[in-house]
């Protein structure tokens, strides 16, 4: 039985009477303090109706009295500090080590459904820095919400219609010369988004040589050749045109192919995908309905807007005077086709998140406003999870401009200075290639989802490759290490690790210490889930990670003679190594049985 409920229990035989869970407040003592765990005795004032000193110490003494798991305690004001027994960290490992589930719970079938959007790329340019950051945020919160019970489906909204991508088509068209992936050698996306950099070098040529003939920038993007042919290929797009379809197919492809391998070097997925070429005409129905129902207006050019300066925001452009659509409208059909989806498979979505950077703020206020104004009962209930920029320390990157850090080459970095640095440090030795090359990618990948995911989620950040690779501090390969150093030390014993510690002579409060901290799993993880936040378990996992490496230094296992604690901190260093693999399993981390 957990503590909580040992004192929840205690209190109503105490005082006689039921007492609410949110009155029983426990928290881990601090430091300056003695015992492992204080109750805020504050709340229990009404019941007691007794001065906060009188009570604490009533209950202590109680606890004292009649709980075996209670070796002492100190009543300090309004906190009631409590020192368990060593038979009580014994039955708490114990009843940790036989759940192999401990910490995480699976969804009934009565369980909400939360659908998750994240990645969301363009088909005119490979992933970058971004979309790592995004795709490995919105795995996390996926895996830790199905930990606490939730159904989740993953879902990805594919931008692969509009002006930006018949730029990618039009400058291929032009300067292709028919090159394919094949003929290249290049991954599709890359391909693509080379032709997307040219057409901004040739428009920028082509407004220097207008503005040299006299013309202002605004008139030249006007009258610019190049632009204005990109827009009459999206007009040919929109209108059905066979060719520009046939060549939009056949290149969105391309990319597609080129996406699929970045996402397996991640180790994310999705469970169904969206494209935005199939959302947006749901979109321009569904706002036209909303027309005229009087929910939104028309301007004299024939756009369409809605009027929301009555709640707080303004007017809010959602088609064009030429009846195309905007990001909004095409979001909005997003929407709804996702819980129409879902409803004829009889499993509503009860949450949609939407895991997009902190600059779309407002887009998903008025998402959120909109939707609700059009009488979707899902409208208000919408999260958007925005979260921060991600940098390199040599600042901001630009895709039109060609200098985003590419997805692809920032993991063939990892892995290659991953091998680099095990080798150095001796960590591959007597690897065979193939082994060698396995550890590297799993460290590599580490480092790099640690380093990201180890962040609050809703700070901008600056991604440091060389300090994510460190067998030391708060990186990912140092909790790798760990895990396999434990692997290493079980190996060693032989398989006489059972799951049963039995009582040793004695326990160390280091060793407590170890078993409070694994304690605190189920509450972390719970925590990380209420709060999309997968740097509460980053750092969870590295403070264990870190606890258990002093333990490790300072305590005998193996050459302990004691047979009784020797098994004990077997069964110790196997728990720990179990919640390591855990915790990195819900952010998407792989570890290593030997390094």
């Amino acid at each position: 039985m957990v503590i909580q409920q040992i004192i929840h229990r205690n209190l109503e035989r105490l005082f006689g009477v039921s007492v609410p869970d949110n009155l029983v407040q426990i928290q881990k003592t601090k430091k300056e303090f003695k015992g492992h765990l204080t109750l805020v005795v504050f709340p229990l004032l009404k019941i007691s109706k007794k001065k906060p000193e009188e009570t604490a110490a009533e209950i202590g003494a109680f606890l004292l009295k009649n709980e075996p798991s209670i070796a002492a305690f100190n009543a300090i004001q309004g906190f009631l500090n409590l020192t368990n027994a060593p038979e009580y960290w014994i039955e708490l490992l114990n009843e940790i080590a036989q759940n192999t589930a401990y910490g995480t719970r699976a969804a009934d079938e009565n369980a909400p459904l939360v659908m998750i959007e994240y990645s969301s790329p363009n088909t005119n340019k490979p992933l970058h820095l971004g979309h790592i950051r995004n795709n490995l945020l919105g795995f996390s919160i996926s895996e830790i919400l199905k930990a606490t019970g939730n159904k989740v489906v993953k879902t990805n909204i594919v931008n692969d219609r509009g002006i930006h991508i018949c730029k990618s088509m039009l400058a291929w068209k032009r300067w292709g010369k028919g090159a394919t992936p094949e003929s290249t050698g290049k991954k599709g996306d890359h391909l693509i988004g080379n032709y997307y950099v040219k057409f901004d070098q040739e428009y920028k040529k082509e407004l220097a040589q207008l503005m040299a003939g006299g013309l202002d920038e605004k008139e030249a993007a006007e009258k610019s050749p190049l632009m204005l042919e990109a827009r009459e290929m999206l007009r040919q797009w929109e209108a059905g045109d066979k060719e520009v379809r046939a060549l939009w197919e056949t290149m969105n492809s391309w990319v597609y192919a080129g996406f699929d391998i970045t996402y397996k070097a991640l180790g994310v997925d999705f469970d169904k995908i969206y494209y935005e070429s199939q959302t947006y005409l749901e979109g321009k129905d569904t706002v036209l309905e909303g027309l005229k129902k009087g929910v939104f207006y028309k301007k004299d050019d024939g756009s369409v807007w809605a009027d929301l300066t009555a709640d707080g925001l303004d007017e809010k452009l959602l088609l064009r005077a030429d009846g195309t659509s905007v990001y909004m409208t095409q979001d909005i059909g997003t929407a709804k086709l996702r819980f129409d989806d879902q409803k004829k498979l009889h499993q509503p979505i009860n949450k949609m998140v939407y895991v997009v950077g902190n600059e779309q703020d407002y887009h998903f206020k008025v998402l959120s406003l909109l939707l609700d104004k059009l009488g979707f009962e899902f409208g208000k209930g919408l999260v958007h999870f925005s979260y921060g920029m991600v940098e390199l320390p040599e600042g901001k990157m630009k895709s039109r401009e060609g200098t985003v850090v590419d997805a692809d080459d920032l993991i063939e970095e990892m892995v290659r200075t991953a091998k680099e640095t095990s080798e150095e440090l001796g960590k591959l030795d007597g690897y065979s290639e193939a082994e060698a090359s396995e550890v590297a990618r799993i460290v590599g990948l580490g480092a790099l989802k640690y380093f990201i995911l180890k962040v609050d989620p809703r700070k901008n950040m600056t991604f440091n490759p060389k300090e994510s690779i460190d067998f030391n501090g708060n990186t990912g390969p140092f909790v790798q290490y760990t895990y396999a150093r434990i692997q290493s030390v079980l190996r060693k014993a032989n398989g006489h690790c059972g799951l049963d510690a039995q009582s040793p002579p004695n326990i160390s409060e280091k060793e407590e210490g170890l078993i409070q901290i694994l304690s605190e799993f189920p509450a972390t993880v719970q925590e990380a889930a209420d709060n999309f936040s997968p740097a509460v378990i980053a750092n969870y996992v590295y403070d264990l990670a870190k606890e258990y490496n002093q333990f490790y230094h300072d305590f005998p296992i193996l050459k302990e003679e004691n047979a009784a604690v020797r098994d004990f901190r077997l069964v110790l260093s196997k728990n720990v190594g179990e919640i390591i693999k855990t915790g990195f399993r819900l952010l998407g981390i792989d570890v290593p049985d030997r390094m």
